[in-house]
């Protein structure tokens, strides 16, 4: 049962909530044990609050994932977790995770509030409605960022802000492209909302969201370099790792994969050696003046 109740938790769903630690990150502030300590205490707490909404969103589709031939094997659905133990685990975390958010410092309490309300009324209003489903999902992202900055007091740079929207817009859209072409005829077994969406929409909406992204990415890097006062290029050199990464993982979008990003990350070398360059460049501008 303690498997099954960890399974449903979806641990390899945590990694998503890293986003905490890129504002006190790219500010240079996790040196601090203080900083450090709160930007860990905000992960646990979203950890626990995203698992939570996890147990709530499949207890409201426990029938629909029952339909679906891959997440008819999830814990609630295979009735391996019974719905009733589901609702009591369901809601202690909801309720833990925002507690222990408050412990960091408020105003990460409040975000992550927000995060459990946004979540959760997704998964009963917003999945349903098209376009709105996609910018719900990538606001989640974007308030797990405002989180770790309002944890460890961290001043968010507008171009941060829409470099993260951006960007999370891109992943949301290419889970919802490579659901759509790996479902082919019958898209309405696993989203309502994919039933009106076309590939020609969805390319669309990824062609402008990795655009913006990567504007607000390079006048982000640029104004981070002029505030740090460092004189080594680290800041501009991060755009090509960040640029390739994107086309990279697009090109994977292309190729009929991605309606699980967490396993595209963790499976594709090349995304994770542009992930190891972008960060060792990028935390060298940070940390090396």
């Amino acid at each position: 049962m303690m498997r099954a109740l960890l399974k449903q938790a979806r641990p390899k769903q945590w990694v998503k909530n890293l986003l905490v630690f890129a504002a006190p990150g790219a500010a240079g502030v996790l040196t601090h044990s203080e900083a450090l300590t709160r930007a860990l205490i905000t992960f646990v707490a979203f950890c626990l609050a995203s698992s939570g909404t996890y147990y709530w969103n499949d207890i409201l589709d426990v029938e629909a994932d029952r339909s679906h031939p891959k997440k008819r094997f999830r814990p609630i659905a295979s009735g391996a977790v019974p719905i009733r133990l589901a609702r009591v685990v369901g809601t202690a975390l909801i309720i833990l995770g925002p507690t222990l958010a408050f412990l960091a410092r408020w105003q990460a309490g409040v975000a992550c509030v927000a995060y459990v309300v946004l979540t959760s009324t997704y998964s009963a209003v917003w999945k349903h409605i098209a376009v709105v489903d996609l910018i719900a999902v990538a606001a989640g992202f974007v308030l797990r960022a405002v989180a770790g900055a309002a944890a460890t007091n961290v001043h968010m740079s507008k171009w941060f802000v829409l470099c993260t929207t951006f960007g999370s817009l891109f992943i949301v859209t290419g889970k919802r492209y490579a659901e759509l072409r790996e479902l082919g005829d019958n898209p309405t077994t696993a989203r309502a909302t994919l039933d009106y969406y076309s590939l020609d929409y969805l390319r669309t909406v990824l062609s402008i969201s990795c655009g913006s992204a990567v504007v607000a990415y390079c006048i982000w890097a640029f104004e981070a370099k002029e505030l740090s006062g460092t004189h080594w290029p680290s800041y501009e050199l991060s755009i090509l790792p960040m640029l390739i990464a994107l086309l990279r993982y697009l090109l994977i979008i292309e190729q009929g994969q991605g309606a699980a990003p967490e396993e595209i990350f963790a499976e594709d070398r090349t995304l994770q050696i542009l992930g190891v360059m972008w960060l060792v460049i990028f935390a060298s501008g940070v940390y090396i003046k």
